[in-house]
């Protein structure tokens, strides 16, 4: 894929030599009078600030306004640039940059809670910043993760001066079926994010006996005693935290409290800016429904250029080139492949929407997605699978073109586009809710030091919780169900959104039903058991099989329908290899553990052991459908 040309006249080639002036910790105050800490960089010569005024760059953090973004590196220096240096290289092509601390977050006064101020927040920040000599009435806003969920939260309430926004890896479109639940399901990573910053605020903050309250004991052992309840918790020393925990723990039901901001931009795409935005995520990460929702409510409301791009990562870390345990080649990083690296990315499209420089980035293809695969197959440095891949421009998602084929589900372990010609088939076994089935990489963020996103060879390990000796693959756990199709004859390319369509019963009034997609390498010199490399996974809790609204419990025996939306992706499965999916009831610690006991979400006491019956037959051809695209394209 070749680079975007700077035309003449780019910002990137003039380089203004300027010098930055920072104002830190203003205090801005809100609609309710609540004081945000806000830092400003303004362009200045002889230690003075220029007159006049300039476009604007906004991001608003929890993670501390003058703190390192880990995100902020390149392929060639990993090394993350500070804040400061980010906003000194944005200066230097005549932008003033803000940086704003959330409410209740480091410098900035009120209560935080998660998400659910930052639509508010963000649109009194621009209406302050628009009112500012120095703002030329132009301002875009960027961050990762949290710093993507402010910007689309503050843009569901098309605020002044917004002109353009670069959302990277967030901004729900519905934090219910994806960010913070899934498939009816609670994410975890809200947990050990809740501590990890508790930890990190306390520390910052010389607060002594919080830290010790938090780290008394260890978060592994928390883990290990689920279920938590309100008071007895890794977060109970910091009740602001634990009380936005078990608010979103408990709110099982799709109602009001998930329709609010901050947690749901699906809901107001009508009302959405109508500015160019680039939507970002990858295919390792815990916000690749958000991306594609967005790319596709957006474009269908607006006018304005909206590009999605995917690439093979996880969370935010676009400049390096593998995921887990798994490499995807040179060309996998942004740097070098869309631009020379994520600040000049950044800068071409702030330039074309806050500068009006013709540099063509309302011409580049509106999706550019990393199609994973194509390698080589062995092992390379740091113990590494060589997957390969390679990027390609695209006109739409899902892709023109595609064939959303069935592949069905065999009682002999075959998967198949043959459907099932016999009857009453089914496999059947038992889940124990006291012993899930770990999680080993997959679509996840924020799980450290629990669980960790990424492919992986889907073999237990002492690294990944949950696993125990004598760390055998998870296909031999005899409550994985696997179904794969025969080697392949030839590449089968699998880029889009799956479905997982089941006929189940069960002997319980709940119980989950996951699915993973897997592409099985052969046995070689290498690898001499073969490699079962994750692409997607998902979850349904069986109780939201017709209704989000209305949750509606199981008949024992009774047969039912359920389907389970593993995240989309991109691979290219090669002549050779096989096509897996895995069918059980947990992944865990990457989603919470059903008891199988119809218990109140986030409430339960009991655990009960549930036999789950999958039906394999030709009235109840279970089967997943996958979105083939034509490699003779």
């Amino acid at each position: 894929m070749a680079l975007p040309s700077n035309e003449p006249g780019s910002a990137m080639n003039e380089a203004p030599a300027l010098e930055t002036l920072i104002e830190s910790d203003v205090m801005v105050a809100m609609r309710d009078g609540v004081r945000l800490a806000t830092d400003v960089y303004r362009p200045a010569r002889g230690g003075k600030a220029l007159t006049g005024t300039f476009p604007v760059i906004l991001e608003r953090t929890p993670y501390n306004k003058a703190a390192t973004s880990r995100s902020e590196r390149t392929a060639d220096s990993p090394e993350p640039a500070s804040r400061a240096d980010i906003a000194r290289f944005f200066v230097a092509q005549g932008y003033v940059v803000v940086y704003q601390d959330c409410r209740g977050r480091y410098g900035s006064e009120g209560q935080f809670v998660k998400y659910l101020s930052d639509a508010a927040d963000g649109q009194d920040c621009m209406k302050w910043i628009m009112a500012q000599p120095w703002c030329n009435g132009k301002v875009g806003t960027m961050g990762l993760s949290y710093g993507a969920h402010t910007q689309g939260a503050l843009g569901c309430l098309d605020p002044p001066g917004l002109a353009a926004q670069v959302i990277d890896s967030g901004a729900f479109s519905s934090a219910y079926h994806a960010g913070i639940r899934q498939g009816g399901a609670f994410e975890l990573k809200q947990a050990t994010w809740a501590y990890g910053q508790a930890l990190a605020q306390a520390e910052a903050t010389g607060d002594a006996l919080t830290r010790h309250a938090l780290t008394r004991h260890s978060i592994h052992d928390w883990f290990a005693r689920m279920p938590w309840r309100p008071g007895a918790s890794a977060v109970t020393p910091v009740p602001d935290y634990e009380s936005y925990l078990f608010e979103q723990w408990t709110h099982g039901n799709f109602g009001p409290y998930w329709q609010q901001l901050g947690i749901y931009m699906a809901g107001f795409y009508e009302r959405y800016a109508d500015v160019p935005v680039i939507l970002m995520s990858s295919w390792y990460d815990a916000y690749v429904r958000t991306a594609t929702e967005n790319y596709l409510g957006l474009k269908t409301h607006k006018t304005s250029p909206i590009k999605l791009v995917m690439g093979p990562w996880t969370h935010g870390d676009r400049s390096v080139t593998f995921s887990g345990d798994v490499d995807f080649g040179p060309d996998a990083t942004l740097d070098g492949a869309l631009a020379p690296d994520f600040r000049h990315f950044r800068l071409r499209w702030f330039d074309r929407w806050l500068r009006g420089i013709d540099n063509g980035a309302e011409r580049d293809a509106p999706v550019r997605i990393f199609v994973m695969g194509g390698g080589s197959g062995r092992k390379i440095e740091h113990g590494r699978l060589d997957h390969g891949g390679t990027w390609r421009d695209e006109s739409d998602w899902p892709l023109p073109g595609t064939r959303f084929t069935p592949y069905y589900l065999h009682a002999d372990g075959n998967l198949s586009p043959a459907a099932p010609v016999v009857d009453g088939a089914g496999l059947a076994y038992r889940f124990d809710p006291r012993d899930p089935v770990p999680s080993i990489g997959g679509t996840m963020t924020s799980g450290q030091p629990i669980m960790e996103g990424g492919a992986y060879d889907q073999v237990e390990g002492a690294r990944f919780f949950g696993c125990k000796p004598p760390h055998l693959p998870l296909a031999a756990r005899p409550d994985v169900l696997v179904f794969q199709t025969p080697p392949l004859a030839e590449p089968v390319e699998v880029t889009g959104p799956i479905t997982v369509k089941l006929w189940i019963s069960s002997d319980c009034p709940d119980t989950d039903f996951t699915a993973k997609l897997i592409d099985v390498y052969p046995p070689s010199k290498d690898w001499p058991n073969g490699y079962a490399m994750n692409i997607t996974d998902g979850i349904i809790r069986a109780r939201y099989r017709d209704s989000w609204e209305q949750p509606d419990m199981m008949e024992p025996g009774r047969i039912y329908t359920v389907a389970i939306e593993p995240f989309a992706s991109s691979n290219l499965f090669a002549r050779g290899h096989r096509i897996r999916l895995d069918i059980s009831s947990s992944n865990f610690p990457h989603f919470d553990v059903n008891p199988n006991t119809g218990e109140p979400e986030g409430r339960a006491r009991l655990w009960r052991v549930a036999t789950n019956t999958v039906r394999l037959d030709r009235t109840h051809p279970s089967h997943v459908v996958l979105p083939i695209i034509s490699t003779r394209r």
